[in-house]
């Protein structure tokens, strides 16, 4: 099987050397299977994404010695695809509406007094899961803002016991009820990363996902979608996380250095890989 890998990074900020790990470790999966590496920009989030960031992806990669051979797919423009697949969903009956805010699904959580957790935190208690029909789509009529969640029980019963294959960690059976009813869509997001991600990894023929291991269990959701909608399965490699000193992963949101100040301080290339877990030999 052709070897198809992809680095897939959000333009909400500048690229830290946790991204040259990411995106050196797809690049370098493909290499040395002869295969292909391909480049995505997850973009669906407009209040938080930059065209600014975008470019800057593509300078910090491009001088890290990485090179994707087709063109760069942007989720923003093809949110046809998302909606055809949320379509596909509805028409199985394993999507429905929910109008709960965020500050209602904490406090329902909190007069139950207790709250199933997955390693996301407390899952969604199921407030809209059993709405009446009529009732729902009156209010989706009325305008009232909500969000479209995948119903995981009536989706297993459909697809059945399902499995996926981690290269670190070997058969994993699906257990998507981990993270519960997640959100497919919102009113002001026509996707999420769940469902977006599943599509495009189809798309774009990717068979070797690689991607942190913080995304681990969001894999056994993408699992299921793939189920649901006739897609084809990859493979996986969930690789481990840098670190800094305290033993907390890079994040932007922490001010992770970025690989721009690297390279304006004239750090070589070599030297920011070998920084990032890739020595050249």
């Amino acid at each position: 099987m052709h070897t198809v890998t992809r680095f897939a990074p959000s333009p909400t900020g500048l690229l830290h050397l946790g991204h040259a790990h990411s995106a050196l470790f797809g690049f370098q999966a493909a290499q040395q299977a002869g295969g292909v590496f391909l480049l995505r920009i997850e973009d669906i989030d407009p209040n938080r994404c930059r065209a600014e960031h975008m470019q800057g992806i593509f300078e910090d990669l491009a001088w890290l010695g990485l090179s994707w051979p087709v063109p760069v797919r942007r989720q923003s423009e093809h949110l046809a695809d998302y909606a055809a697949a949320l379509d596909r969903l509805h028409a199985l009956g394993v999507v429905y509406p929910c109008f709960c805010s965020r500050k209602e699904i904490q406090e329902e959580i909190a007069r139950a007094g207790y709250a199933p957790h997955g390693p996301e935190g407390p899952l969604y208690p199921g407030t809209c899961r059993h709405l009446p029909a009529a009732e729902a789509a009156a209010r989706v009529a009325a305008g009232a803002p909500h969000a479209m969640r995948l119903d995981v029980a009536k989706a297993m019963a459909r697809t059945g016991p399902l499995r996926w294959y981690d290269r670190a960690a070997g058969w994993q059976q699906a257990a998507p009820e981990t993270l519960g009813d997640v959100v497919l869509a919102r009113r002001d997001a026509p996707t999420s990363y769940h469902l977006a991600v599943t599509v495009d990894d189809a798309i774009q023929g990717v068979t070797l996902v690689t991607r942190g291991e913080d995304l681990f269990h969001a894999t056994h959701v993408h699992r299921l979608l793939q189920a649901l909608l006739s897609l084809p399965v990859p493979e996986w490699h969930h690789h481990g996380l840098l670190t800094n000193e305290a033993g907390q992963r890079l994040s932007k949101r922490d001010g992770a250095r970025a690989l721009r100040a690297l390279r304006e301080e004239g750090v070589p290339p070599a030297q920011v890989r070998a920084m990032a877990g890739f020595p050249d030999p």
